[in-house]
């Protein structure tokens, strides 16, 4: 009777798999059966290094919203990886009992809150802070940000806002990689005269920095992936930005605001833009994988 069960739950977690690849596999091939014509159509180059965004005049360049999205990524690892993985060595290393049952909750429930709750905090109150920090700033500071005015919707508020939403996804991955090393590691370094500093920072953090650096690519690849906050605080202007307090566009918002009007040319311009965005997306996890396989090695 318990082999039949086993075998039986054997059979049903093999389905549950084959159904999750399928599903993969079934959104690949729509996307590039529906994506990869289009770009065909509007020219590989024109596509993908073109800079003006016009469904009207028939130009599709996605080039501003490539780099936008790279841009607002790449702000987000800024702001987000510093403090996520120290606050994650402090929740492992440093937190007292009385405190980490105050934090862990905090840290569950940043993760539980809804997109477009932090897209409301950051049109309520970034946007109007860094349009106050900008007309705080010296005509000569602003100059060398390239900017003589912001609404506050700009490539700075989404970065810092999108870092905040990443933090919980890098917080907990970190910590638990951190609590897996081995304690003699840690007892090693004491033993040899290391303080307690030394010893978290130079034995047990390396030992984790595997498991680490697999939040911070799963972060990389919220921050990649989100919507509505950004569309929310990052000014959704179709250019490329050359300041960080200018608006832009992510392929991820560019999909969002047209998809409900699009025909024709322009409606295959947007599937082929998601279908940009899948490769970026699989080209993050096959990077997971990848640092995965160099830590088993």
């Amino acid at each position: 009777m318990n082999k039949t069960k086993e075998k039986a739950m054997q059979q049903l977690f093999l389905t549950a798999a084959c159904v999750s690849i399928l599903c993969v596999a079934l959104i690949c091939l729509f996307l590039f059966m529906s994506g990869v014509p289009s770009i065909g159509k509007i020219g590989p180059m024109r596509f993908l290094l073109g800079t003006h965004w016009k469904p009207g005049s028939d130009l599709f360049g996605i080039a501003p919203m490539i780099l936008g999205s790279l841009y607002v990524t790449a702000g987000a690892i800024i702001v987000g990886v510093p403090l996520g993985v120290l606050c994650a060595v402090f929740m492992a290393r440093f937190c007292p009992k009385w405190l980490y049952k105050m934090l862990k909750p905090g840290v569950s429930l940043l993760a539980g809150i809804p997109s477009i709750i932090y897209g409301f905090f950051g049109l309520v109150v970034m946007v109007p802070a860094v349009r106050s920090l900008f007309d705080a700033l010296s005509p000569t500071v602003r100059n060398l940000f390239g900017a003589t005015s912001t609404s506050g919707k700009s490539m700075l508020t989404a970065s810092v806002l999108l870092g905040m939403m990443i933090l919980p996804t890098i917080i907990s991955v970190s910590e638990s990689a951190i609590r897996a090393v081995p304690q003699n590691y840690y007892e090693g370094a004491l033993a040899l005269g290391a303080t307690h500093e030394r010893s978290v920072f130079f034995a047990s953090f390396p030992a984790a920095k595997s498991g680490i650096m697999a939040g911070v690519i799963l972060g990389i690849g919220r921050s990649i992936g989100e919507t509505m906050a950004v569309i929310m605080v990052a000014g959704n202007q179709a250019m490329i930005p050359d300041s960080l307090f200018r608006g832009l566009r992510t392929m991820t918002a560019n999909i969002v605001l047209e998809m409900g009007y699009a025909a024709d040319l322009h409606y295959d311009a947007l599937i082929a833009t998601a279908v940009v965005l899948f490769v970026f997306i699989l080209l993050i996890n096959l990077l997971l994988s990848i640092v995965k396989r160099r830590a088993v090695s």
